[in-house]
């Protein structure tokens, strides 16, 4: 029999960087893979097409990055203001704050005469009743609002890795079988990145393996043909 602590152990998923790295990586792949297979579809010559694809990762990666700082910085800025107007509240009208939490758990569905007991405890506690309104209110935790400088990071790693996959052929050689060794390595990259998703979600390794081969696979193919159709003349 599974020891009852270990079957309630719960992973931090909430963080933002996770988010950030899980999407980076699997972007990066994706990105780099239809950029490079676009630009090779046209047949520009090698050193344009790794050039295009260095550019590519590093503009993507910075790109990715600073979308995801400006992004955090501004949810976490708001939630702060929302946290610091709850705990006005809490300190200006705390009667009604506290016929706010009796509320909550009567719609909850506990009996009022414990609703109103619960309600009138947790007032005894400032801190405490701050963070059952902002979790009720705001659905947030205000110990855990995510760093902005963790998720740029995490997103500007991973997004680089994504895309340094399909870019290796193109830096190691020049015999001019570069886009087989990328489709090659987009395609175990893609499964690798789609089974560890599915491990770490518990949702099935094959099925998000599959699923992001699939999506990788088409997008690459989409820009590849583009590509070919309107060539560099």
């Amino acid at each position: 029999m599974a020891d009852h602590s270990e079957s309630e152990h719960h992973r931090q998923v909430a963080d933002g960087w996770i988010r950030a790295g899980i999407f980076g990586v699997s972007d990066g792949l994706v990105t780099n893979t239809s950029f490079l297979l676009g630009f090779a579809g046209a047949s520009p010559g090698h050193n344009v097409v790794r050039l295009a694809g260095v550019a590519a990762l590093i503009a993507g990666g910075f790109s990715m990055a600073s979308g995801e700082y400006l992004s955090m910085r501004a949810t976490k800025e708001l939630l702060e203001y929302e946290i610091g107007v709850e705990r006005r509240s809490l300190a200006e009208d705390p009667v009604e704050e506290q016929n706010e939490l009796r509320e909550m758990f009567v719609r909850r569905g506990i009996e009022y005469e414990l609703a109103e007991r619960l309600s009138v405890d947790l007032m005894r506690d400032p801190e405490l009743a701050l963070q059952t309104h902002v979790r009720e209110e705001l659905g947030v935790d205000p110990s855990s609002t995510g760093s902005p400088w963790a998720a740029a990071f995490s997103s500007l790693a991973t997004f680089s890795l994504g895309a340094l996959i399909p870019l290796l052929p193109w830096i190691w050689t020049s015999h001019g079988n570069e886009v087989w060794w990328s489709v090659g390595l987009a395609g175990v990259g893609s499964a690798s990145v789609g089974g560890a998703i599915g491990l770490f979600t518990r949702r099935g390794t094959v099925k998000w393996a599959l699923r992001q081969v699939v999506v990788t696979g088409l997008a690459a193919t989409v820009t590849f043909a583009v590509g070919r159709l309107i060539g560099t003349h």
